[in-house]
């Protein structure tokens, strides 16, 4: 459950810090995803494609901190 106080009535201090929990849990995305019924074989294929995505940035930032 994502929280957030509010001081001194100021509200949009208080929604920008919820945004920026949310953003950082992964509940736009989350909802995103969620949106439309994804198949079996097209979520591996997304999941699979994301890691790919994931290790080649890895590997990416391994060589510019290496050279």
């Amino acid at each position: 459950m994502v929280s957030v106080s509010v001081h001194a009535n100021n509200m949009e201090q208080a929604l920008r810090a919820l945004k920026k929990k949310m953003q950082r849990e992964g509940v736009f995305r989350e909802m995103k995803l969620r949106r439309h019924y994804e198949k079996g074989c097209d979520k591996r294929k997304r999941k699979e494609s994301e890691g790919d995505r994931r290790r080649r940035k890895l590997i990416r930032k391994r060589n510019q901190e290496g050279g």
